[in-house]
């Protein structure tokens, strides 16, 4: 089964807490502090498949989890940095962050690695605070959380043609004709409903991959029919080959139906409009198609060149595949530009590095992503821990600004998964 779109859950691995130890050896009564760091989390490394055409993989199981780090130990032992998690991703692939829409990636190379999730860092263990002022540190810090989020993946086929045209054009005729590729075929409406790839084997080593693509129907830039899930996969077409039915079994004039589909490719992205197209009047082998055929010529004008076939037959298929191919030799020497509409956001940092809301009375609620990391790598459970935290609150002035906007003495402080109580 082919799937184009799905939504995942990504979680990369907890770092590992930093331990509180102490030298114990003999003849050393006052062993310095011997705490190791935590090992790192594991990130979440999507990585680019060629041997994948699909996001099934992707439709049954949503959620990815990589490992934690391993804690620190004493004698200054580092924990183990734990495994990281790579998920094949077929090569085509827009990975967005499904919360903002920001595109992380665009996966388009065999090999090619993005870090979709970080793994949090080790916390440090009490060795790494000694200072001259404090030569026995009794606190450390625990694992930095990994990161989480809700990612978008969008498979969009890397096809070098990409045959257009409304339902019942003779698209899957045609791509049986020219490759390997043997699509569903029958003589009504959506036959085609998934985008099918062949190979087309000119010789002398010479060869492109066509996409034989669901019929566009009006309204399908607005998402009517099948909508974006077939225009997704015209975006990265080199040439277009828009197949229009001259049998007039087709409901409408050809004119008016080339029209039609080039006016929803425009609506959808104005760069498909000046892609290169051809123009290939199909089933040239019904008894009307040449009355239709100069009808058409009449009113595209001479200078609009019309690739008369037939699908079923052969008739004018090498010519137009040695038109494909002229067109694609040019095509292929230009270097890529990416879409306007694909630019990757660019995010803003506030002023401040966080921000005060109150939520109730005596409730308040402090974000921002450097204090919700010192909180979360805090032990709570013990007290010189808590102190440097709140030292470095102070430090940094969220203490004062607190106050400023405020907050009273016994009022409840959030901030992340934490919640606690004010006091002087």
């Amino acid at each position: 089964m082919f799937y184009d779109y799905s939504k995942i859950n990504v979680k990369a691995g907890d770092g590992g807490n930093g331990i509180v130890a102490f030298r114990r050896e003999k003849y050393v009564p006052m062993g310095g502090p011997a705490g190791g760091d935590g090992g790192r989390g594991g990130h979440i490394i999507l990585v680019g498949d060629e041997g994948l055409t699909t996001l099934v993989d992707f439709k049954y199981k949503k959620h990815y989890k990589a490992a934690r780090g391993s804690h620190g130990g004493g004698k200054n032992m580092f924990g183990a940095g734990a495994e990281d998690l790579y998920l094949r991703i077929p090569l085509g692939t827009l990975v967005r962050d499904a919360e903002s829409g920001e595109i992380l990636a665009d996966i388009i190379s065999p090999g090619q690695e993005v870090v979709a999730a970080k793994g949090g860092r080790g916390g440090r263990g009490n060795a790494s605070f000694a200072t001259a002022k404090d030569k026995a540190p009794r606190f450390s810090e625990k694992g930095e959380p990994g990161q989480e989020r809700w990612l978008a993946l969008e498979l969009k086929l890397l096809a070098d043609v990409g045959l257009i045209g409304l339902p019942n054009a003779g698209k899957s005729t045609l791509i049986s004709r020219i490759s390997a590729a043997r699509p569903k075929i029958a003589d009504y409406p959506f036959t085609t409903i998934t985008p099918n790839l062949g190979v087309v084997d000119l010789g002398d080593g010479n060869s492109f991959v066509v996409a034989d693509l669901p019929g566009l129907i009006a309204g399908a830039a607005a998402g009517a029919g099948l909508g974006h899930r077939f225009l997704r996969h015209v975006e990265r077409t080199k040439v277009l080959v828009h197949l229009l039915d001259l049998s007039g079994l087709t409901e409408g004039d050809p004119a008016e139906n080339l029209a039609l589909v080039n006016q929803e490719l425009a609506l959808y992205r104005r760069s498909l409009s000046k892609r290169p197209q051809i123009i290939a009047a199909n089933k040239m082998d019904s008894p009307e198609a040449a009355d239709k055929l100069a009808q058409l010529q009449d009113k595209l004008g001479e200078k609009q060149k019309i690739w008369p076939i037939s699908a079923l037959t052969g008739e004018g298929i090498k010519p137009l595949l040695g038109r494909i191919w002229k067109i694609l030799e040019d095509e292929r020497a230009k270097p890529l530009i990416p879409e306007e509409e694909e630019v990757r956001l660019t995010r803003v940092r506030p002023e401040e590095p966080w921000q005060i809301r109150k939520l109730e009375q005596d409730l308040w609620q402090v974000t921002g992503e450097e204090v919700e990391k010192l909180v979360a790598m805090t032990d709570w459970e013990n007290e010189d821990a808590v102190a440097r935290m709140q030292r470095k609150f102070m430090a940094i002035g969220l203490d004062g600004a607190l106050k400023a906007a405020g907050l009273q003495e016994g009022d409840s402080i959030r901030i992340g998964r934490e919640e606690f109580e004010y006091a002087e």
